[in-house]
């Protein structure tokens, strides 16, 4: 019974941090920079200043979809974000270049990430089949079950190391963004708030998996109580 309590207090905030960020992001996207740089020139801008010049910035469809691909080295922002003048614009612009700034001094939580990557991808396309089946068999063949659940350890971890990797990004971020100039007085505060809200989505959705594991462990343990 505890476990769905917890099931359900997780997706509560979780639906409350994401429907505060997205109220966020439309409120720092009115405040626009003194500078009046758009998301694109704060990210070349950003990455110049450190002397990234194997960086492109592009632009990409999506709401929110901003992102850094290390494997052709883009920072990928969306309309909104790419064409934008605003806090908003610029906290996520700089955000995703904390990324590129990481894999050029080969940040090890980036790295450890990006090696978890090719892993997860693939496991996670099977992994809650497997969880199924192994519910469905335990009794009779409960190491279906283990190897699932070990399929979505890897998830988990996979989760709280991503925790460590978008701090430190969104603290590049602020940091730049302030020595630079890019916000000030008015502006710097929102824009702290902005990642600081970006940041907790991260955090909800580790606490989620790792609630989602616990759940499959305690079954796989009640099982095998039940046959004990």
């Amino acid at each position: 019974m505890e476990i769905y309590l917890l099931f359900g207090a997780i997706a509560l905030v979780s639906y409350a941090v994401s429907a505060m960020l997205k109220q966020k992001f439309v409120k720092y996207s009115q405040l626009t920079l003194g500078s009046g740089l758009s998301g694109k020139e704060v990210a070349e801008q950003m990455l110049a200043d450190n002397g990234i010049r194997n960086v492109s910035v592009r632009s990409v469809s999506g709401y929110l979809s901003d992102h850094y691909n290390p494997a052709n080295r883009t920072v990928n922002l969306s309309p909104e974000v790419y064409n934008g003048h605003s806090v908003a614009s610029a906290a996520v612009a700089a955000h995703e270049c904390g990324h590129a700034l990481q894999h050029a001094v080969a940040y090890p939580w980036l790295k450890m990430r990006s090696q978890l990557v090719p892993v997860v991808s693939i496991s996670s396309r099977f992994t809650q089949w497997i969880l199924l089946a192994g519910v469905i068999t335990v009794s009779s063949f409960p190491a279906l079950l283990i190897f699932g659940i070990a399929l979505f350890a890897l998830t988990t971890l996979f989760s709280f190391i991503t925790l460590p990797v978008e701090i430190n990004a969104s603290r590049r971020a602020t940091v730049w963004l302030e020595k630079r100039g890019i916000t000030d007085a008015r502006t710097a505060p929102a824009a702290r708030d902005a990642l600081k809200w970006a940041a907790m989505t991260y955090v909800v959705a580790a606490l989620s998996s790792l609630a989602t594991l616990v759940y499959y462990i305690m079954i796989f343990l009640n099982s095998r109580r039940r046959i004990n």
